[in-house]
């Protein structure tokens, strides 16, 4: 009985936190007959997509053993530097290309923060501290500190950000965005489980000086952890900015917390070495559906923050019982290998 309840919760508790969205779905249904319709859907899928980029960057940089806040940071700069780059040279090149142009910049960033940390073993969270203030600073400094309303938007991105993949008359749309952020989670989950990069990343996180015994090189796999983590921000910023029909500078700010939590929330370990995309998506889920229907529930919205910041500590409680459950669990040893 106690292997199937196992089995149903999950690896990284997938299973428990598919319970808890069903109850939360099924009180904001109680709530308000209105909850379950079209547009209360495709309203969910368009809150969810950008922080579910944002969240696959930081699951990585937590399953290697770190964290990272200067994610926002390096969205908005890479987004809105693509953005005025584009307006200043006259160019309306391909959606591809902007994406390319975009997660090149957010590449390079993160390089910065994966060389520091790697080369010199700094902590993540101070490193990504200082690099956060040093981006926002450069980008308002030397790109621009002017909000870019949705007419003045490079016509690729005005295109995409008025493209639907599913439109139900009076009952809001799904914007066709969600099919390159299905793909680039996809692509996560399968670099997780199918490549020795991926492998490395959780070697890294579960004890970094094994995993450069058994000949992992710890440096490199890091520097490009960081790459590719910023290259997702990138993603992310210009979703941002595509789903917004605008460009500010300003925008973003704060959000680390929320990303965070659905992150542990998902099963990621704050101390390296476990988490899953799955996981990772259903605690976006979570998040967004209270973000976006406190009110349903009979809660002011004022209380959101606070609502997100319980969620996160229940998240790294169920991490630590958990752990500790392991630690007290006794080891049986066979009869055979006993014997020997």
């Amino acid at each position: 009985m106690s292997g199937k309840l196992a089995r149903l919760r999950g690896p990284n508790n997938e299973g428990l936190l598919v319970a808890v969205i069903i109850v939360v779905v099924v009180a904001m249904a109680l709530a308000s007959p209105a909850f379950f319709s079209p547009s209360t859907f495709f309203a969910l899928v368009r809150s969810s997509m950008v922080p579910l980029v944002f969240a696959l960057g930081v699951l990585l940089v937590l399953i290697s053993g770190g964290i990272d806040v200067s994610f926002p940071a390096i969205a908005i700069f890479a987004a809105y530097a693509t953005v005025k780059w584009l307006l200043e040279a006259g160019l309306d090149p391909s959606p591809v290309v902007v994406f390319i142009i975009a997660m090149t910049v957010g590449g390079l960033l993160g390089l910065l923060n994966g060389v520091v940390i790697a080369r010199f073993r700094l902590p993540t969270l101070i490193v990504t501290l200082g690099t956060q203030s040093i981006f926002k600073g450069v980008l308002i400094a030397y790109i621009g500190s002017v909000y870019i309303a949705s007419a003045d938007l490079p016509t690729p991105i005005n295109d995409l950000s008025g493209a639907h993949l599913v439109e139900v008359s009076g009952g809001g749309y799904l914007h066709f965005m969600i099919i390159p952020v299905a793909i680039v989670t996809v692509l996560i989950a399968l670099m997780l489980k199918r490549t020795m990069f991926g492998r490395s990343i959780y070697a890294i996180g579960g004890d970094t000086e094994a995993a450069r015994r058994v000949g992992i090189r710890v440096v490199r796999t890091q520097v490009w952890l960081y790459v590719l983590v910023g290259s997702l921000a990138a993603f992310g910023g210009l979703t941002f900015v595509i789903l917004g029909r605008n460009a500010n500078p300003q925008s973003l700010v704060g959000i680390e917390l929320d990303i965070i939590a659905a992150v542990v929330l998902g099963g990621a370990s704050i101390f390296g070495g476990r988490g899953s995309v799955l996981g990772t998506v259903l605690g976006v889920v979570l998040v967004q559906l209270i973000n976006n229907n406190l009110v349903l529930l009979g809660i002011p919205s004022t209380w959101q923050r606070a609502t997100v910041g319980v969620l996160l500590l229940l998240g790294v409680s169920v991490q630590a019982l958990g752990a500790s459950r392991g630690r007290r669990r006794p080891v049986v040893v066979a009869p055979k290998e006993a014997a020997t």
